[in-house]
């Protein structure tokens, strides 16, 4: 069974930011190649993932064609409707629901309440007979899943009883031979139970996918004869409907008769208290025999709040609702399930426990068990070699870092994850680029002070950062150009300037950065090549003036054997004169 079936990534849309991560409770998520990958081996389905993706990487599969080819091919199609519709769809009743689902073209439409009534006796028939010392309820698949993937001990106490949308779907076949079944929640594990437990139910729809499917067809939940049905109960619906209240923490219990009093019973939502409290069993199981309190039954919800917390609720308000109707409101969410809630049970057929029993099997993935030396060399690489360098802060979604080098080893997880040792490696070699660079660096914010400088610069002025840090560039250098970059937004380069304080010159060029707020002035100490540059020139000088005493001297020479010499004279003149323009333009 692939699990990446029913929850998949958008991969352009993965922004690392490992948010999925820190919200995975069993961190089921792979790294790779900048990407995010779910690993169906380990995934548990709840959903969290999905909700808390900002990038909107995570999309759910589509199942829509699979309910259309159903009631397209003929056949009979029923719909079973988790009981959270009424919060999801803005207090309608199922009578509302049905007058638009029968317009899709189902040939019936039920509440999974109905499975939920067949659930709950089995539930207490266990009680009463003491099946179980601990029973842990069994209509949550992704808290299935949680046990039988990593918690293979707490099997034994898993209520061995069918989920109420597989107890419905057995009942709708049963009633309505040869009927196919589609569920309707908020969950999206519910799509892999229908297809691991093949046959009660032939497709699952979130309510995502349902909302979206009416729209396609213009089917409006307002019509008129949808909006008559609208009311909290009708004549047929009166008092009826105790099993409603499933989907809300604590439902269950309250539709249970809790005849055994020698049973404690509890109720446990979201993810994070079910991991807890199967842990605690787990320590305790083998001495709960002994313990005056041993015995208990625990319902247990993935989702905090139960299934009205579900990761596909998807409000649907109506036109006649408030605004305030809004996703994830739990408040308004559980009054309108509990409002909707009859006092007594749906009737509903005996079942044996045969027929609702449920096998529950290990489904552990393979893990790699490492020692503690290949966590160590991990770590080391991530530059944390001390126990305090473990800074255990989240950022790269696992709790711990060394939960992370474990998952490197694991190959779900790479070095570059952590954004203290980015950081650090990033600010080292920014670090030292900055104080290698031969040229003399200097920083200062919108107010000229100085908040960096480089060994080349503390060079240049001949001080020690302690000396300028914080103080005003004044103290330095003419703040005029600094100021105008500023001003201006507008950068200089390479503009030599003669530092008379410092007998320095140097190729000076200002850059603002107007996203940071900061001024850069880089400084090319040139003092050496003026120099040089002015020693040329003398030397030049003195050339010249060497060269016009020759001229003169020839010149009077010549005038003296001007005769026996010729044009040999004005020749040399010309050479003479030519030598000296060259050594004067350089």
């Amino acid at each position: 069974m692939n699990t990446t079936d029913y929850l998949m990534l958008k991969i352009s849309n993965c922004k690392n930011c490992y948010k999925c991560i820190r919200h995975c409770p069993v961190k089921s998520i792979r790294f790779e190649n900048n990407q995010a990958h779910i690993v169906r081996e380990e995934c548990i389905l709840c959903g969290r993932c999905f909700v808390a993706c900002p990038q909107n990487a995570k999309e759910i599969r589509d199942d829509l064609t699979a309910a259309r080819s159903l009631i397209s091919g003929g056949e009979r199609v029923y719909a079973s409707l988790a009981p959270s519709f009424t919060a999801n769809y803005g207090g309608l009743n199922i009578r509302a629901m049905e007058g638009a689902l029968k317009q899709l073209g189902f040939a019936g439409v039920e509440e999974t309440a109905v499975g939920a009534a067949i659930v709950k006796k089995q539930y207490d028939v266990m009680l009463n007979n003491e099946v179980q010392e601990v029973i842990l309820s069994s209509c949550c698949h992704s808290v299935n899943l949680l046990i039988q993937k990593y918690y293979s001990d707490a099997l034994p106490l898993l209520a061995p009883v069918l989920s109420p949308m597989l107890a419905h779907g057995i009942d709708l076949k049963r009633r309505y031979p040869g009927a196919r079944v589609v569920f309707i929640g908020p969950c999206i594990s519910k799509k892999d139970e229908a297809e691991r437990y093949p046959g009660p139910v032939d497709a699952a729809l979130t309510f995502k996918e349902l909302s979206r499917w009416l729209e396609e067809k213009h089917i409006s939940l307002d019509e008129p004869g949808n909006a008559e049905a609208a009311t909290p109960q009708d004549a047929e619906d009166a008092g009826r409907g105790l099993t409603r209240l499933f989907p809300t923490t604590g439902g269950i219990l309250r539709t249970m008769a809790k005849e055994n009093p020698r049973y404690t019973y509890l109720a446990v939502d979201g993810i994070d208290n079910c991991v807890n409290v199967i842990k605690d069993l787990v320590r305790r199981r083998p001495h709960l025999p002994d313990q005056p309190l041993g015995r208990c039954f625990i319902e247990m919800s993935a989702c905090a709040g139960s299934c009205i917390g579900g990761p596909v609720m998807s409000v649907t308000p109506l036109a006649s609702m408030p605004a305030a109707s809004m996703p994830m409101a739990p408040v308004g969410d559980y009054i309108a399930v509990s409002r909707y809630a009859g006092e007594r049970d749906f009737e509903t057929e005996q079942y044996s426990a045969k027929e609702l029993d449920k096998k529950f099997v290990s489904l552990a993935p393979r893990r790699i068990h490492l020692g503690t030396a290949a966590i160590e060399e991990v770590l080391r690489k991530l530059g944390k070699t001390k126990p305090e360098h473990e800074l255990n802060c989240g950022s790269c979604g696992y709790n711990t870092c060394r939960e992370k080098a474990q998952a490197v080893l694991e190959g779900k997880a790479t070095l570059t994850m952590c954004l203290p040792y980015l950081k650090e490696r990033a600010e080292s070699f920014s670090d030292n680029i900055i104080t290698n660079t031969p040229n003399g660096i200097i920083v200062l914010n919108e107010t000229l002070e100085v908040q960096q400088i480089n060994t080349a610069a503390c060079r240049i002025f001949n001080i020690g950062p302690q000396d300028i840090l914080g103080a005003q560039v004044i103290r330095l250098l003419d703040p005029a150009p600094f100021i105008e970059a500023c001003q201006q937004e507008k950068n200089r380069y390479n503009r030599r300037v003669y530092l008379a304080d410092y007998e320095k010159h140097i190729d000076q060029t200002i850059i603002y950065d107007k996203n940071y707020h900061i001024i850069i002035g880089i400084m090319r100490d040139v003092t050496g090549e003026e120099s040089q540059k002015a020693a040329k020139e003398a030397f030049n000088r003195r050339t010249i003036e060497i060269t016009d005493r020759v001229i003169e001297k020839q010149m009077r020479a010549v005038q003296e054997i001007a005769s026996l010499l010729g044009e040999t004279t004005a020749e040399t003149k010309v050479a003479l004169t030519k030598f000296k323009e060259i050594l004067t333009n350089e």
